[in-house]
């Protein structure tokens, strides 16, 4: 009489989901947009590299040349109809080096090194958050806008104020911009992980027809950040980063006083 009782090792078998092959590799992968992101990985292994050997304005500049590269991967894919599963997580994992590891080693050999423990806490928080930001952004459903500040953004902004800086002084931050500093990387870093809304640039068609003014307002752009681009450029992070935030306040008030 055969056994009509299951042991709990083949209960557990039939409880288990098996995994999906992984079949995405076998015919190869797109060439041109991981390329793009290859190069944006170097940028930021080759600011960490910069960083650890103490020169921090190189490795602010690796970090924006990442961070134009990171703006091209996902579109030349999207144009090209190259977009890939694979794709989304080379990107991904790229966007970590050069937007969470290289800004906070930057930071921290910056000016975070002179706060001690509190430094490299704030350090690893902003990294943390880079990798929460991105995890998030890779599991969530497709949006218009981003929820929380992106974290190339996030990373431009502290690479062009180090960029900034070591372009307009001559002695070291020191001390006593030490804690101011550090106080914006920690609002940085909360803020990627945030609730608030970012305007996202990724659904903008570039083969649609846009307005006469907007496309004056982007040559404008172009030229302002021409004449100084360290400055221009920090000074875009900022009001971008501030952007979501007094957004999401105009909006609460104009709320409150649409029920009142």
């Amino acid at each position: 009489m055969a056994n009509e009782t299951q042991s709990p090792k083949d209960s557990l078998a039939d409880n288990v989901t098996p995994l999906p092959r992984r079949e995405g590799l076998k015919r190869g992968i797109y060439l041109l947009p991981n390329l793009i992101t290859t190069g944006a990985l170097f940028a930021g292994f080759y600011s960490v590299i910069a960083s650890m050997s103490g020169d921090v304005e190189q490795a602010a500049i690796a970090i924006v040349i990442a961070g134009f590269l990171d703006s091209l991967d996902g579109r030349v894919a999207r144009l090209t109809n190259t977009q890939s599963e694979f794709g989304v997580q080379y990107d991904s994992l790229s966007d970590l080096v050069a937007f969470g590891v290289a800004p906070a080693l930057l930071m921290f050999s910056w000016v975070l090194m002179d706060l001690g423990k509190l430094g490299w806490f704030i350090a690893f928080l902003y990294m943390a958050c880079a990798a929460l930001r991105l995890a998030r952004f890779n599991t969530a459903p497709d949006s218009k806008v981003f929820f929380g500040l992106a974290s190339p953004a996030a990373a431009g902004t502290l690479s062009t104020l180090a960029w900034v800086w070591h372009d307009n002084m001559t002695e070291p931050a020191g001390l006593e911009f030490g804690l101011p500093f550090g106080i914006l990387t920690v609002v940085l870093a909360v803020l990627m992980v945030s609730n608030i809304r970012y305007y996202s640039p990724k659904h903008l068609d570039v083969n649609d027809r846009v307005p006469f003014l907007l496309m004056f307002a982007i040559v404008m752009l172009f030229v302002v950040v021409a004449v100084y681009p360290p400055g221009m450029l920090l000074l875009i992070g900022l009001t971008y980063a501030v952007s979501g935030p007094l957004v999401s306040l105009l909006r609460r008030r104009k709320k409150e006083s649409g029920e009142s």
